[in-house]
């Protein structure tokens, strides 16, 4: 293990959020509202400590890099949403009304992540400086913090392929045979535009300019943090309350899909298109599930909404949850059971490979379905030969075997985490469903679940060591597990 070029990389990333802490503590300042002082002050606080970290790790990784190694860049990717998720918890340790580390460290966490689960119960305790910094945790985590850093490093003469590669979002065909740098160039300036885009849009419908960057920040990266209490439901009352709906929906839905389907758009390699089963695939089940689950609303006597209505609320539930977005309008709580059992399979599939979205990908689901049904054949077709195609690519048998083990491991993820979370949470109360609901939300970066995390809910009612736990439950599941698991494996470490 190559440590200068471990301290020198984290250094710059730690600098990298300083600066962020710093406009969010800038915007502290001449923000004319009460209370913003104290957010000021603990902005500006930790971004000197992250800054300062960082500086020395930098000074200590000091010399020329000419690459850096699949190895330490598997670990520089865990290592560093660690880091960001441990500093980026100072300023909601710092400022009043005050968090406890363990919840500063979750909401930390689920910031990084674009999780959205809080432990918050009343946004309005809190300034409005606070605020921007948690928009804004979602927004860098949204396409990647590293997949940001690969473009800078790149400017810097670092060698970052393997960076790019094990950022969870990314790990795409056309993103390892392209210039990585200009790849992860073109990925930000999409990320900007949509962002901007999705900006003016809230701003022209009335939001004010605050409201407008903290959603158009957390629809973009499929976050869900709100500066309102009601999340989007705020402005469901509003005259143009349907027309907001539908534009941050868009934009989740949008940002869903694989990212570098709009770099093959603007390069007009338009066969390209008709090979992207994940798109057609994503667009479809949000559709058909929405309009299932409005059909039951509809006609449930226990529910008097009309079809229109209830579609309206689905629509945004449900492309909410398929995008781990968690934004939310009603409480889907107070549904049927077997609308939130469609809504917990949304939750474990999640987006396309290449998103912001979580869960563990659709991508991942299709070759598990396909695979599982030419094995059903092969019961009593065992000579057949299939030739399995997703997205355009064939998946040869070690990728099957890849697929399913990773589905393997999120499902026994799953199950085991329930377990610690009721050991951790034990003589509370809860109960073992609310423990599975909070680790499903968590590992699939929904942030909303079910029970007592239901959409209207939050997590302040667990115990600090939980908190902590589900922190690395979320950072495991931004990360597809393994950029994690690997630095638990003491081989990784060895000096070479």
């Amino acid at each position: 293990m190559n440590y200068r070029i471990l301290a020198k990389v984290l250094g710059l990333l730690l600098v990298l959020i300083s600066l962020s802490m710093f406009v969010c503590g800038l915007f502290a300042k001449l923000d004319v509202v009460a209370g913003d002082h104290e957010a000021m002050v603990a902005l500006v606080k930790s971004a000197a400590i992250t800054f300062a970290v960082g500086g020395l790790l930098v000074l200590l990784g000091l010399g020329k890099i000419d690459r850096i190694p699949r190895r330490e860049g598997v670990m520089i990717v865990g290592l560093g949403w660690i880091l960001s998720t441990l500093f980026g918890s100072l300023p909601f340790h710092m400022c009043p009304p005050y968090m406890t580390w363990g919840e500063a460290i979750f909401e930390s966490a689920s910031g990084f992540t674009t999780t959205g689960a809080t432990v918050i119960p009343d946004l309005t305790e809190w300034p409005r400086g606070i605020l921007l910094w948690r928009a804004v945790m979602q927004w860098l985590g949204g396409v990647g913090i590293l997949v940001l850093f690969v473009a800078v490093l790149s400017y810097l003469g670092v060698g970052t392929k393997s960076l790019f590669r094990n950022e969870s979002s990314f790990q795409s065909g056309e993103a390892t045979t392209a210039r990585i740098r200009d790849t992860a160039l073109t990925l930000w300036k999409l990320y900007l535009g949509l962002t901007v885009t999705c900006l003016v849009g809230l701003r022209l419908m009335g939001l004010t300019w605050f409201n407008a960057v903290c959603h158009s920040f957390t629809a973009v990266a499929t976050g869900g943090f709100s500066p309102h209490n009601e999340s989007i439901g705020y402005y469901s009352n509003w005259g143009n309350g349907i027309w907001i709906e539908l534009w941050i929906s868009l934009f989740m839905l949008v940002c869903s899909l694989n990212f570098l389907i709009f770099a093959v758009i603007l390069s007009k390699k338009w066969q390209r298109l008709k090979e992207e089963d994940d798109a057609r695939w994503f667009i479809g089940m949000c559709s058909l599930v929405a309009i299932g689950i409005a059909v039951g609303l509809s006609l449930d006597s226990r529910y008097s909404v009309g079809f229109l209505q209830a579609l309206r609320e689905s629509w945004f539930v449900v492309v909410s949850i398929a995008s781990s977005s968690g934004f939310g309008t009603v409480d889907y709580a107070l549904w049927p059971a077997w609308s939130q059992a469609l809504l917990a399979v949304l939750m474990v599939i999640g987006g396309c490979s290449g998103s912001t979205a979580g869960g563990m990908k659709l991508g991942r689901f299709m070759v598990f379905l396909k695979s599982s049904l030419h094995e059903v054949i092969r019961a009593f077709r065992p000579n057949q030969v299939f030739r399995l195609i997703v997205n355009g690519n064939p998946v040869d048998e070690s990728g099957r075997a890849r697929n399913t083990s990773f589905v393997a491991l999120y499902l026994l993820i799953i199950a085991l985490g329930s377990v610690v979370v009721g050991i951790l949470e034990a003589g509370t109360g809860i109960h073992m469903d609310t423990c599975l609901a909070a680790v499903l939300a968590t590992l699939s970066n929904i942030g909303p679940g079910f029970g007592d995390f239901g959409p209207t809910k939050n997590y302040d009612i667990l115990r600090d060591s939980t908190h902590a736990f589900l922190s690395g439950i979320m950072i495991l599941g931004r990360l597809e597990l393994f950029a994690i698991l690997v630095l638990f494996v003491p081989a990784a470490w060895r000096r070479y």
